[in-house]
């Protein structure tokens, strides 16, 4: 017997489930004219302002990549802290050099005025 004969009847399987899925939800669902209002997103029954269109700045993003980047970082520190019996002296000199790389990051990003929101 086939090692992949089981993923193939699953993949199989899949496929004829969502195919047969889909077609009774289009020949049961609903069949109306669409217009404009029904297509219309409707959140919590607030009437839509503005466009969806609208441009961030640059900052916006510029901050949501440094907040990411200093997040995962700082994920390190508990792996660190779960192993720091095993480490010993050199696990503190370890994570001292990486604070230190790291604040010097976090004072670099701060003196670029990157941080601002002006």
């Amino acid at each position: 017997m086939n090692p992949y004969l089981p993923v193939l009847m699953f993949l199989v399987f899949g496929v004829t489930i969502g195919l047969i899925l889909s077609a009774i939800s289009y020949f049961v669902g609903p069949q109306g004219k669409k217009n404009s209002i029904k297509s219309e997103p409707y959140e919590c029954g607030v009437p839509m302002a503005g466009v969806a269109q609208e441009k961030f700045s640059v900052k916006f993003y510029l901050t949501a990549i440094l907040f990411i980047l200093f997040d995962i970082e700082t994920v390190f520190l508990y792996v660190w802290a779960r192993t720091f019996g095993e480490l010993g002296w050199f696990g503190v000199v370890e994570i001292f050099v990486f604070l230190v790389i790291l604040l010097a990051g976090y004072i670099y990003v701060l003196r670029r005025g990157a941080l601002e929101w002006n």
